[in-house]
């Protein structure tokens, strides 16, 4: 069994090490390959950057981009880092793939700080994605969900279900 982690940013991958000019952050090596390096995982995996964006700057194209790279792995376990604000929209477009089980996660404060849920949302993820059958779901604030029977709450950020 093989994972393929995809990384499209979000705030999951975010450092701040910008004082000026623009955006403060920048999205540079994927996050989860700092907690991979910690999991010492008896699974084979590859991490694939697509994106390296907050969701909010995520266009159409971007998602085909997703899509694309879901469809072209040759895993049929996929974990995609992507920030919570439009995972539903992506994970919208990738609900046409059949026969993958793909896991969306992101995290509410990036992996670099030390309140972080990242880890936490990955190792969901991983469970997940060896349990589960094919399909598209969300993994976020200690919860599975099917990404079509859930929402954002918009007072709380937390993703709920319909």
């Amino acid at each position: 069994m093989k994972i393929a982690f995809i990384q499209t940013g979000g705030t999951i991958d975010k450092d701040y090490p910008k004082t000026t000019k623009g955006y403060a952050f920048e999205i540079a090596e994927p996050a989860v390959k700092r907690i991979l390096e910690k999991l010492n995982p008896a699974f084979k995996y590859e991490i694939i950057s697509v994106l390296k964006k907050d969701s909010l700057d995520i266009t159409q194209k971007d998602r085909q981009k997703i899509r694309e790279a879901c469809k072209k792995t040759t895993s049929n376990k996929i974990i995609i880092t992507h920030g919570t604000d439009t995972m539903l929209e992506t994970a919208k477009v990738l609900s046409e793939i059949k026969n993958k089980t793909i896991i969306i996660t992101g995290a509410m404060r990036p992996e670099r700080f030390s309140n972080s849920d990242a880890p936490i949302n990955i190792g969901m993820a991983i469970g997940a994605v060896n349990v589960l059958e094919s399909g598209i779901l969300i993994a976020m604030h200690g919860r599975i969900f099917s990404w079509d029977k859930c929402k954002r709450d918009m007072k709380t950020g937390q993703f709920i279900e319909l």
